[in-house]
């Protein structure tokens, strides 16, 4: 793997690492629903999803 692949990655994971600590995931601990979904869930699984698809993005590039 080249290195500005693993570059991309590392900086995936630390984001990854500041949108899942606990002072950010309290901004969105509300009893606010959207579509019946509790905020705090649908910010975990977007920020997940998101994750999926830049890690998949990089992955795709590194294979050409």
């Amino acid at each position: 793997m080249k290195k500005r692949h693993q570059q991309k990655l590392i900086i995936l994971s630390v984001g990854l690492l500041l949108a899942f600590n606990m002072p950010l995931l309290l901004l969105f601990d509300s009893s606010e629903a959207v579509l019946g979904l509790p905020l705090i869930y649908i910010y975990i699984f977007s920020v997940w999803l998101l994750s999926i698809l830049v890690s998949l993005f990089v992955f795709m590039r590194y294979y050409e």
